[in-house]
């Protein structure tokens, strides 16, 4: 027998037969010259005690129990409360058509009584009930493991646990989630009814409807004396809490009460909430006196009473709970104002390393994050204290809210060093949220594990413009890059072992084991049926296929010089770079020429981070190309039969994973992708949730890989084509380092002292810089229509005179504002005069428009790129670029959008050409394509997909303590 069986689903059931009930029972048929105590049915509501005459015996003087009592008074208090809960689920309803309210019974029991009570007034006002049955013996756990599932279903609004008083233990009561308690008897719920509280609690709705019925006597509430016999529970303290609220004095007393004669006769009214037996001769009640008998409301047992009086009001009663539960859960699908507590920042001088600094910060706990910038409990999925990952959903229950505003940090042509546009944006983000209290968030980039062990390190910011922990920040985070490792690396191992097997195999030993006979079936699995369609075969049954269709199914005939996937690892290594693999003799001379490239150069990155939700993500993994027949035609992922298997690998990897600035703003990590051969942004959703979050007037603050003229151009061009979001604001980053490059200054190498050029004062330099680079990338902002702010970051050996030329120098070449930027020794507070311009820049109109058409040629496309953006004369195409461009329009391929592929220290393709070059043309040597992701990119020059050490490493300085686990050495 099935621990738990469903037995209704909604009010539209069969009745089940019922014991008859007796009608007209008399209080003494059960007990002589006694009042029967939990031993009555739901009938026994209001009495009222006769007066006492002399002469007259009790039994004539008694209270008559049965539909006697029940007089049109307490009709009309169930209609009135049906008819208020009706209009409450009307208006619900009329905002929320879909929503429709639902009550889960758990009953240890098959006694359908209660059931049809509350049925009965869940079809009157419109609501569904679910019942559940559990074994009359059944355990804590059992019920528990009930109550879980409750918890989690979307459809229960409200959850009534009519379980017999020893299996309500609290363990069990205060597993049911509070929102779900529309019997009010968790200790949350309690508490907040005893503290005045119900925003969010519920009263119990048989102290509910005593309270009703009480209101209903002809005495006034206040200052009335009422008995309470049996009330030690959470009913007991709830009931006590409203009648002291309403001005009487509670007397409360236990059924074996030495003295309950005494109170009795002191009582104005009686409320007798215990079950069991109990007799209370009549003659102790006074004139008048009103007796309220819950007992067998709270009873599970068949006594053969009549299930009518307390049990519909308080079922009316409950239904009403449910209606409310279920608007707070409507309302709680609303954008929810954000509540941020920003962490204080004690900057430091000299500024500490970053992780001393990570360090000494305590970050709030991530689920407290999440509730302050409105996400629900359910929105996300924590990975430890500090991170946690945000479900899609989100975008459906926030579809109707309007976005926030969109901010793009790019920079100028780097040096080496990089200009730290990430401490950029961290700055401006905790700048915005905790000095101007304007909603904001940070969209970062997934750092590689290759350049933090390699030369340049993290990417969490730096100084006190940092996301903490930094440690977990740079390190695997929540696994995303490790996922798109395994998928990236599946494919390739698919590919060789398809290239061995078809090598080696006949036809029909092939097709044999492509679809193997299980127990004596043989079917075609769905991604094989796909396939059988692309090749226009609709027949699938795969004993009807011919040799010929057989043949052309088993065979993708991928040609091994044409293989243009590749395997890839998330650490620097250089003698991956060109290998060769199948040397083992199982892999019988199958042997061929491969390499490895940096995992976020893999094109399933790049699906990640263009992707608009898990289908989309699932399409663009089936249409990778992984190489080409020996005939020409593309193999796609699909055709190798492993993108569902890819699509589970990704299905966590594709929510962004939430973090903290240092001062305690909300920041999504979200993808990596390289910003050559991809496009070098952090991911559509993640941008599109945070615009969601952030509300109509806050910001989300994004960033584009190395400078404007790449990840900025990339992210205009493909990144917006694919989201369809439109920019606002763009800061661009500058420093009087890389200004000082382009204007003529020495050569800046990682890992060697910076020449005194730099290091000095040096106007003539800064100048020159800002009227070559920096008036460029200004230009190349305004070919979008998209204002722009600069912002200016200072090192320590930057002079004022430095720093006003060119902040002056970019106004005049046309931004809209240039500030200097303190956040990486000051932070968010260092960053307020940019933080102002940009709320400034914000609120002026942003004519966006992109640089090409997607109906543009190729050719076409690649040109207007080389031109307008690098400054190059032409281009010029290698015969096999030529060959490629040819193919790809074959293929249906031109529609896609351009991601060049060039070095990111000049503008042209020459690394070692600063400032603006000009007089140039840009030669492309090469095109490939990502079809999954959706772009083409062109290689300009050498491009190297994956790094190499340096003598000297970052790892030489990063270690860990035994004793403590702290990291050292990060930066």
């Amino acid at each position: 027998m099935r621990l738990s069986t469903l037995r209704h689903a909604c009010r539209n059931l069969p009745t089940p037969s019922v014991h008859q009930p007796r009608t007209g029972v008399r209080v003494f048929g059960l007990a002589k010259r006694s009042l029967p105590l939990g031993h009555s049915s739901n009938s026994q509501l209001l009495l009222r005690a006769a007066s006492s005459i002399s002469g007259t015996t009790s039994a004539e003087k008694a209270p008559k129990l049965g539909k006697q009592t029940d007089g049109p008074g307490y009709e009309n208090t169930i209609r009135e409360n049906v008819q208020r809960t009706k209009e409450e689920m009307v208006a619900l309803q009329r905002g929320h058509p879909a929503l429709k309210p639902t009550l889960a019974i758990i009953q240890a029991d098959e006694d359908d009584r209660l059931l049809e009570i509350n049925k009965k007034m869940a079809g009157k006002i419109g609501l569904n009930i679910i019942q559940i049955c559990l074994p009359r013996e059944c355990t804590e756990d059992e019920i528990i493991e009930e109550v879980l599932k409750l918890n989690e279903d979307p459809r229960v609004h409200g959850v009534y646990l009519h379980l017999p008083p020893t299996s309500l233990t609290s363990r069990v009561l205060n597993t049911l989630r509070p929102e779900k308690d529309v019997d009010g008897v968790s200790d949350l719920n309690v508490g907040r009814l005893v503290r005045g509280d119900m925003s969010q609690g519920f009263t119990p709705p048989l102290a509910n409807a005593v309270m009703e019925l009480l209101a209903r006597h002809d005495t006034p509430m206040e200052g009335r004396t009422v008995l309470v016999v049996g009330g030690e529970g959470p009913l007991g303290v709830a009931l006590q809490c409203l009648m002291q609220r309403r001005g009487m004095v509670v007397l409360n007393s236990r059924r074996s009460s030495e003295g309950l004669q005494k109170q009795v006769m002191q009582a104005n009214a009686v409320v007798l909430l215990a079950a069991g037996h109990m007799d209370v001769p009549p003659t102790w009640l006074r004139s008048g006196t009103a007796v309220i008998h819950c007992g067998s409301a709270l009873m599970t047992e068949d006594h053969g009473m009549e299930m009518s009086g307390v049990g519909p009001l308080t079922a009316a009663l409950r239904m009403q709970n449910v209606v409310q539960s279920s608007s707070r859960w409507a309302q709680g699908q609303q954008y929810r104002p954000w509540t941020l507590r920003s962490l204080k920042l004690q900057p430091l001088s000299p500024v500490p390393s970053d992780i001393e600094i990570s360090r000494a910060q305590t970050p709030k706990p991530v689920d407290q994050l999440a509730q302050e910038i409105g996400l629900l409990q359910e929105e996300t999925e924590a990975y430890g204290r500090t991170k946690a990952k945000v479900r899609l959903s989100l975008l459906d229950r926030l579809r109707e809210q309007p976005d926030g505003k969109y901010v793009l940090v790019a920079g100028i042509t780097p040096t080496p060093l990089g200009e730290g546009k990430s401490t950029v944006v961290i700055g401006l983000v905790q700048a915005l949220s905790a000095h101007l209290k304007l909603n904001s968030f940070a969209c970062l980039r997934q750092p590689s594990q290759g350049p933090t062990f390699g030369v340049k390190g993290g990417a969490a910011g730096g100084g006190y413009a940092q996301v903490i922990p930094m440690e977990e920040f740079n390190l695997h985070l929540t696994g995303d890059i490790h996922a798109i490792t395994a998928a990236n690396n599946l494919v390739a191992a698919a590919i060789d072992a398809r290239m061995l097997h078809e090598a080696t195999q006949k036809d029909k030993a092939l097709y044999s084991r492509l679809v193997p006979s299980v127990n004596g079936v043989r079917r075609f699995s769905p991604i094989q049926i796909a396939r059988l369609r692309r090749l226009g075969i609709s027949e699938i049954d795969p004993s009807a296929l011919t040799p010929q269709e057989v043949s052309s199914f088993v065979r993708l005939d991928l040609d091994p010089a044409k293989v243009t996937w590749q395997r890839v690892v998330d650490t620097n290594d250089r003698f991956l770079r060109k290998i060769t693999v199948g040397q083992a003799s199982t892999e019988k001379g199958h042997v061929r020429e491969t390499q490895f490239d940096i995992a976020v150069a893999s094109e399933i990155m790049a699906i990640l981070a263009l992707a608009d939700g898990l289908g989309d993500m699932k399409t663009r993994l089936e249409r990778m190309v992984v190489g080409s027949s020996r005939s020409g035609q593309p193999v796609t992922a699909e055709d190798l039969g492993v993108s569902g298997a890819l699509a589970v690998l990704m299905k966590d990897a594709i929510k962004p994973t939430l973090m903290q600035t240092l001062e305690g703003s909300p920041v999504f990590v979200h993808a990596g992708p390289f910003a050559n051969i991809a496009h070098g942004n952090s991911s559509v959703l993640a941008d599109k949730l945070a615009l969601k979050l952030v509300g109509e007037d806050g910001f989300v603050v994004t960033e584009a890989g190395f400078g404007a003229d790449i990840g900025m151009e990339k992210f205009f061009n493909i990144k917006c084509r694919a989201s369809g979001l439109r920019p606002n604001v763009v800061v661009l980053v500058a420093t009087v380092r890389a200004l000082k490059m382009h204007g003529g200054g020495p050569n800046v190498s990682a890992g060697s002292p910076l020449p005194r050029d730099y290091i000095d004062e040096n106007l003539s330099l800064v100048a020159k810089g800002c009227s070559s680079n920096l008036r460029k990338q200004i230009q190349i902002a305004h070919l979008f229509g998209v204002p722009v702010v600069v912002a200016l970051n200072v090192f320590k050996t930057d002079t004022q005179a430095e720093i006003d030329l060119v902040c002056q120098m970019a106004k005049e070449s046309g931004a809209l504002d240039a500030v200097p930027c303190h956040h990486w020794a000051r932070g968010g507070r260092g960053s307020v005069e940019l933080a102002q311009a940009v709320k400034q820049a914000g609120s002026q109109p942003s004519h966006f428009q992109f640089l090409y058409s997607q109906e543009t040629p190729i050719v076409e496309k690649i040109r207007m790129i080389a031109q307008k953006v690098y400054g190059a004369d032409d281009i010029e195409l290698s015969p096999e670029a030529q060959a490629k461009i040819d193919y790809y329009n074959q293929q249906g391929y031109g529609k896609l959008p351009i991601c060049m592929a060039k070095t990111h220290l000049s503008l042209s393709h020459l690394p070692e050409k600063k400032g603006t070059p000009t007089g140039f043309t840009l030669p492309i040597r090469d095109i490939r394509a990502s079809i999954g992701a959706g772009f083409i990119y062109p290689l300009v020059g050498t491009m190297s997909t994956m790094p190499g050490l340096p003598t000297r490493p970052c790892f030489y300085d990063i270690d860990l303590d035994p004793v403590t686990e702290e990291i050292t050495g990060l930066f």
